[in-house]
Formats: C-alpha cells, sequence, structure tokens
C-alpha cells in the first residue's frame, strides 16, 4: 500500500493499513515545497543571527543561554541522545511503524523547520521497514513524548539499534540497508523530531483498532450464542430499535439479524418453540453492544 502524505488528513482504515504490515510512503509535491519554505525560515534565522528558541539557545532552564554557530550540529545531537532514555521491552513493530508514519505526517506539513534530507531519511526506514528499536516505557506526554521519538531519531544519526526482517541491527548497519549514512542534523531538527505525541498516539491507535477487532468477534459470539441456545430474533426487530435512536444499538441489532440469516437451527424451531422469552443476556445485546459500538465510533 502507498501512502501519500500532504494532501489530506490520514484515515483511520490508511492507519490500520499501516500497523498491518510494511507500507510505502511518499509525500505530494505540495508537501515538498511547505518543507523546503519551512527549513529556508529556519537557515535564514540562523544566517542572521537572530535568537530564536531551540534554534541557538539552550532548553528548559538554559532558554537564555546562547549557542555558537559552530556548536548548533552539536546542539541538536545532544539533545536526542540525552533524551534517549527510555527503558522496558522494546515497542512492537507495527506501533513503531505506525509511530514513524504519523511523525513523517506531521513532519510533512513544513511548520517544524526540517530540511528535506532528514525528512527522506526517515521516509526511506519506512519504506525498507527498518524500525528502531524503541523501548516502551519513558514519556510522561507532556512535551511530547520525548524518549521514545528521540530512540526513533537516535538510528538517524547512527546510533541505537534497528529492527529488520524479525531481526536487530546496530543502527549505521540498518542505515547501510537502505543506502544511507548517519545524517548530521541541523538547526532545530533535533527538536522537531522529539517533540510531538506520535508514540501516544500510535499506541492508541493500536489499542482503538484492537478493541474494534474484539467487538467484531463479541458481536458473533452473540449471534452463535442466539443460535446454540435456540433464541429467538424477534428482540432485534429494527422496529423496536428505531425507537430508541440511538446510532450503535441500531447498528448492532442490524448486524446480529445479518448472522442469523438462513440459520438452520433457527428455523428449526421457529414454529414450534414454547419458550416465552429469551435470557436477558441474549435480548439485550444490542443495546449493551450498542452503547460500545457508540464510544467507539465517538
Amino acid at each position: 500500500m502507498t501512502l501519500t502524505l500532504g494532501q489530506s488528513p490520514l484515515t483511520l482504515a490508511q492507519l490500520r493499513a499501516v500497523l498491518d504490515g510494511p507500507v510505502t510512503v511518499e509525500l505530494a509535491p505540495t508537501a515538498w515545497i511547505d518543507v523546503d519554505r519551512g527549513a529556508a525560515v529556519i537557515a535564514d534565522i540562523v544566517a542572521q543571527g537572530r535568537t530564536v528558541y531551540g534554534v541557538n539557545t539552550g532548553f528548559g532552564l538554559l532558554a537564555n543561554t546562547s549557542i555558537a554557530p559552530s556548536d548548533l550540529e552539536t546542539l541538536q545531537r545532544n539533545l536526542v541522545l540525552s533524551h534517549a532514555c527510555g527503558v522496558g521491552p522494546l515497542l512492537p513493530d507495527a506501533v513503531t511503524r505506525l509511530l514513524m508514519v504519523l511523525k513523517i505526517a506531521s513532519l510533512s506539513r513544513g511548520a517544524s523547520g526540517i530540511r528535506r534530507e532528514t525528512l527522506e531519511a526517515l521516509i526511506a526506514l519506512v519504506n525498507a521497514d527498518v524500525l528502531p528499536c524503541i523501548p516502551s516505557k519513558g514519556s510522561v506526554g507532556a512535551s511530547g513524548d520525548l524518549a521514545p521519538l528521540a530512540h526513533m531519531s537516535c538510528v538517524l544519526i547512527g546510533v541505537g539499534e534497528a529492527r529488520l526482517n524479525g531481526g536487530t541491527l546496530e543502527a549505521e548497519a540498518a542505515l547501510a540497508k537502505v543506502g544511507l549514512t548517519p545524517l548530521t542534523l541541523g538547526p532545530k531538527e533535533g527538536l522537531a523530531l522529539l517533540n510531538g505525541t506520535q508514540c501516544s498516539t500510535a499506541l492508541a491507535l493500536a489499542g482503538l483498532f484492537a478493541a474494534e477487532a474484539v467487538f467484531a468477534a463479541g458481536i458473533a459470539a452473540g449471534a452463535l450464542s442466539v443460535d446454540a441456545l435456540k433464541g429467538s430474533d424477534a428482540p432485534f426487530d429494527p422496529r423496536i430499535h428505531a425507537l430508541r435512536g440511538q446510532p450503535g444499538q441500531i447498528a448492532v441489532a442490524g448486524r446480529l439479524r445479518d448472522l442469523m440469516i438462513g440459520s438452520a437451527i433457527r428455523e428449526s424451531h421457529r414454529d414450534d418453540c414454547a419458550k416465552v422469552q429469551d435470557p436477558y443476556s441474549l435480548r439485550c445485546q444490542p443495546q449493551v453492544m450498542g452503547a460500545i459500538l457508540d464510544v467507539l465510533n465517538t
């Protein structure tokens, strides 16, 4: 699957595809124009000697400390290295891939000042499915997912490790696999790479997609339960649920009816069933599962 970023926001279907397997990413021509324009702004700031936070100053409490032009690249490298302090098991490869695509989508807007060559390198990693090893713990999310994104960025500068085809490689070897050498980050680029909530967003999306899969399985299990217990499909009559007007409830009732269409078990007791009504746990499925669906769709 090829994703063209910079034309419109990514859809949930596209994001699900990124989580499911390798993808190819490209930027729309207009997005590259925006990226180049943003990089030019940073270059002008440096050339004019203007003081701008994160470009030629320290960070946090050192915001009032000026950094010499000769040290600007070192400043960005040190920012990345100092924040690569995550711990715990690595993020799943699928989540790392999604994180990287989300970061590319953010940078493609041209508002971060990142250079074309740096963004191209990140895209090349995604397209080759070279996935940085990112510890799963360490972000507080306040100023962004600094630690996880630092580990992602480390691979770009030839530090750390990356996953490829199920194995683990040193960063420089991983870069060589896609024809790249370690980057030297330009002014503000470390800050552009580290600021963002792409890790939190990727984890949230992974949770959402997993919940959707469990929900679909739950609906199927519910329909099978009605069938196995020789229940009635009358509680799922669309006229009942239309009266309530709850979108999720209506949709779940419809899905249950669809799953039960043509059931030989249902037909075997349709005319001679002596039961007055089914257990509440069978009858209330549209109301219970419908509320869950409304939350998932919010």
